[in-house]
This record gives structure tokens, sequence and C-alpha cells, in this order.
């Protein structure tokens, strides 16, 4: 028998594995050497397979896919430099905790280190990012069938967030072959072929359990900080809040309405610090916290105690609060820490959140650009739709200058926050879900994941991209550097505009000069299907400027 029989067995076992875990979709990239990878996923059912020819991407397609499902997701890749550049996208999963689990082909031992074509060491190649690793060896019928099941059975037991990395080298040849070949190896695992679980069963005990000095915490003066979470814990959050009578500072992540909105604003305040001063309790919920203000606050702030409650792992408080880091998933703790109703202890601050709205209003009703886009956001969201919201300026600016629409899903990759990759992860999101979809970035980070754009055209709801054409990084423009250094080499202007990358890509292209005619594109696009690029261009430091003048006119009230 031929080695790419044997191939070919091992994959599909090992393919077959990871769909006893609830993996439905597989993201592919061209290459030779993942064939027997490739092969074994496209002629599996339980697959809903996609491709992309740009690893990059096709690693936060698969974030994006894992986002929206809240399900594994694996990816298939050749060996060498596409393995790395995978690198990016398993970073932002562990710090966000979506289950990733990538299949690197690689060359067998022997051809490593001695000049071999596309070989690399791919032996610990992402170091401490992956959750877990499993490097496996040449598939050989001498390693029994079960070995590997259980091998993957195991690990993906216990990949509770982040990415599960499997090495998969594949000695040549690598094709052709009968197909009937080894059918003994896979027969020693009996009946489980026909089955639908795995061979190996792990179980773990990790339980959220109730504070016992709970019913004392809840007649203190509490204030909730609500970070990135789900649509049903963000309503059930805001509920809970509420309800004993704590004020909530949401994020632009947290979907649960923002009730005191615009926070980047009247945080600035001296009577909002003052205010907050009398908490006896912070409850920060979620992580990734966005605003400026926010993070200051959250870093000076000195309660008794401060709780964290997350699912993922770790600190997550870089301020390092005493108090307790309580890992468990949001809706799951309100569940065991019921609220007790009482009268508002904090009113006052929602006279200067209310202050902070009408402000931004005020001051931006006919200031055609990014600022007045993040203001008037939720009357472009689509119906029963989702947004994703990319990084640098444009995030920060929806979150201080508008208030988002409770339980409306919102995505981002605010883990590492960078700007590769986020019209993959939007991608991602959108096929996951089938829902109308707007996101929103900037103009360096179309150009840095413009690739993508070959993504879009596989929309099943109407799309649209919306690229805030500022001219460079405008974000930078917020730091104290000088004039000349900044636009050099800080905010780096490139002086395009995307009309052609629309067409190369075939996607429908407007691009506006006023609101009016930016609610027409959109609403088109929500009535035209497909997707459609936006280009809104505006005055380069426009955006950065407004947020100025907002924080400072709060500040002296």
């Amino acid at each position: 028998m031929s080695t790419n029989v044997f191939n070919r067995r091992w994959a599909v076992l090992l393919l077959e594995a990871l769909s006893r875990h609830g993996v439905r979709h597989v993201c592919i990239a061209p290459g030779s050497r993942s064939t027997p990878l490739t092969l074994a996923a496209a002629a599996n059912r339980s697959f809903i397979c996609h491709t992309h020819f740009d690893e990059r991407g096709l690693g936060h397609l698969a974030l994006g896919l894992a986002k929206a499902a809240r399900e594994p997701v694996a990816v298939i890749v050749t060996s060498g430099t596409a393995a790395a550049n995978l690198y990016p996208s398993l970073i932002e999963a562990g710090l966000t905790g979506e289950r990733l689990v990538f299949l690197t082909a690689d060359r067998p031992p022997e051809l490593i280190d001695c000049g071999a074509n596309q070989a690399i060491r791919q032996h610990g190649l992402y170091a401490s990012h992956p959750t877990l690793h499993i490097d496996l060896p040449r598939p050989t019928p001498d390693i029994p069938a079960s070995w590997l099941a259980s091998a993957v059975d195991s690990a993906m037991a216990r990949l509770r967030h982040g990415a599960l990395h499997i090495n998969c080298p594949f000695a040549e040849p690598l094709y052709g072959g009968d197909e009937q070949g080894y059918a003994d190896w896979s027969a020693a695992l009996g009946d489980w072929w026909q089955d639908n679980r795995p061979w190996l069963r792990e179980e773990d005990a990790h339980l959220a359990h109730s504070q016992a000095d709970w019913f004392f915490w809840r007649q203190k003066r509490g204030v909730v900080v609500a970070g990135r979470m789900s649509t049903e814990a963000g309503a059930k959050l805001a509920e809970w809040a509420a309800m004993l009578g704590w004020p909530l500072i949401g994020d632009v992540q947290s979907q649960t309405g923002q009730p005191l909105p615009c926070a980047d604003l009247w945080l600035a305040q001296p009577q909002a610090q003052r205010i907050l001063q009398d908490a006896q309790l912070v409850l920060q919920f979620g992580g990734s916290l966005t605003g400026k203000r926010l993070l200051q606050w959250q870093e000076r702030c000195r309660p008794e105690e401060y709780w964290l409650i997350d699912a993922l792992p770790g600190r997550l408080d870089p301020a390092q609060h005493r108090g307790r880091r309580i890992r468990a998933e949001v809706a799951q703790w309100l569940a065991l820490h019921p609220a007790q109703p009482r009268a508002p202890w904090a009113g006052e601050l929602a006279r200067l959140a209310d202050d902070a709205l009408d402000a931004a209003s005020a001051h931006l009703v006919n200031r055609f650009g990014e600022a007045q886009l993040a203001h008037r956001l939720p009357e472009l969201l689509p119906e029963n739709g989702q947004l994703f919201l990319g990084n640098s300026l444009v995030v920060r600016l929806v979150d201080a200058l508008t208030q988002l629409p409770a339980g409306y899903p919102v995505y981002g990759n605010r883990g590492a926050s960078g700007i590769d990759g986020l019209i993959s992860t939007a991608a991602g999101v959108q096929r996951a879900t089938a829902r109308p979809t707007l996101a929103v970035v900037g103009d360096l980070s179309a150009l840095y994941d413009i690739n993508a754009l070959a993504l879009l055209r596989q929309c099943s709801a109407p799309t649209v991209l919306l690229v805030v054409n500022n001219n460079g990084g405008q974000i930078f423009s917020l730091l104290p550097t000088p004039e000349a250094d900044r636009q050099r080499f800080y905010c780096m202007p490139q002086d395009v505009e995307f009309s052609h990358a629309a067409a190369m890509f075939r996607l429908n292209y407007a691009r506006p000069e006023n609101w009016g005619q930016l609610q027409q594109a959109v609403e088109q696009g929500w009535r035209h299907g497909g997707a459609t690029l936006i280009e809104l261009q505006v005055p380069p430091g426009d955006g950065a400027a407004c947020l100025q003048h907002l924080v400072q006119q709060m500040a002296v009230q």
C-alpha cells in the first residue's frame, strides 16, 4: 500500500473526530502538502467548507465564524509561511476566547533543516499563544486509530477558549492510490463510524459557584462595568443592574444598550468622578474596554472590592485591583446572584449622560464626517441585522458618541485591537449568521485586508462595508507628536480611493457626500442584496478633533 492512501485514511479520521466536537465550518487555503486534509474535509458531509487564497484572511474568516456561531471552527493550510500567516488570528482568538482549530500541514522530519522546499520549523511555531497543541507523528498504520481519535478528543474536550494547533506532517506521495486501502485500520474503531459521539468523552467540571456573601454586598453602593459579552448576557445584565439601582457603564461591545451613553464624554466631568468615588463595590463583566476615560477611571477607582466576572482565564485587570477574579459565563453568574430591588444611589449620572448625548447631537448636527457617522450610526443599522466595528478611531468614536440599541449584535476584534483581518472577520460573522451586516472600518484597515473583498462576493444576506477614508491612521492625531513626524511616521496618508477596488471584486460602490446620500446608499445596499462598498471621504483630522472638543466641553461643565 502507498503512503498517499494511508495519509488520506489518517486525515479522514482526524477530520471526523473534529466533527464529533461541534466543528461544522472548515476554512481551506490552497496547497499541495495539505491535500489529505483538504480532500477529507471536502468528502465529509458534516462540514461547510469555505475557501480563500490568503491565509491571513482565512484565519480571520474563521475567527468571525467562531465569534458569531459560538462554536469551534477548523482551518486547513499547507506548510511553510502559509502556516505563519495564521498567527494574527490565533493571537486574537487567544485574547477573546473564540475556539479555532488550526490544522497545519507539514513536511516530515527528514525534510526539515536540510534545504527542502517550503519546509520550515513548525514545531512550536506559535510559541505560547495556542491554548493547546498537538504535534502529530508522521501517519503510520503502526499507530492505532484509537490513539488518533482519543488524542483529538482529549484536546477538544479541554479547548474552552482560544486555539488548538494540530501540526500534521505528511510524506509524499500525496495523490492517487486505492481509496479502499487500509480499511482494516479504520475498521478497528467498529461502530464508532456510525455513531456521532467522540471516541473518548472527557468531562470538565468547570462550574460557576455563588459568592456566599453576595447578600451582604448587594446592599452596598455598586457600579457595574460592562465589557464584551453576548447579546443575551448584555440584556440580562442591564435589567439586573437596574433592579439593584447600580449605574451601568457599558462598552460599545457590551450590548446592554448603554443605559449611560457617551461615557467617554461624561466621565471627563469632575462631578461624575466625585459621585463614583462613593462606590463600595465595582463589578466588571467581560473584558476589552474601549473608552479612554473609562479605562482611566477603572485604573484609579479604589472601591472596597473589585470583582471581575468573565469566562476567560487570567487576571484580565491591568490595574491589579484588590478583590475577586471569578471565571464564569455572565448569564450563569447573574442567575446565581439575584438582584434585590433598590432605589438608584447615583441617579445624577443619568442626567450627565443625557447632557453628553445632547452635546454630541448639537455639535455634530451639521458636520458631515466620521464623528457624525458614529453619532447617527443607529439610524443605518439593518433590521434583524448585526454590526461589525473596526479598530483605531472608528470604534472609539462610536463608543463615545452614540447609544446602540440594547441586544443588537455588535462584533469586533478588540483583543489585540489590530487592524489586520477586519474585513475577513466581518465576512466570517456574516456567513455564520446569514444576517444583514453593516461593517465599518478605516481606510488603512481596508487597505491592509483588501484581499478580503473577494470574501464579500459570497455574502448570504445584504452586506454593507463602510470605509471611512480619512487619509491615514488618524487615531494618531490624538498623540502629542510633532506634526511633520506625525504625518510621515504615524498617520501615513496614502491618498487613495476605493472605487477601483470595488470594481476589481465586482462589488456595488457608492461615495456619498452628505448624510442624505449616505442614508440612501445604505438603504440601497439593504435592498439590492450582495455586498456594497460605501466610501466616506472625510477631512483627515476632523473626527479626532470633534472628540477632543466634546471631551474638553464636558470637562469644564
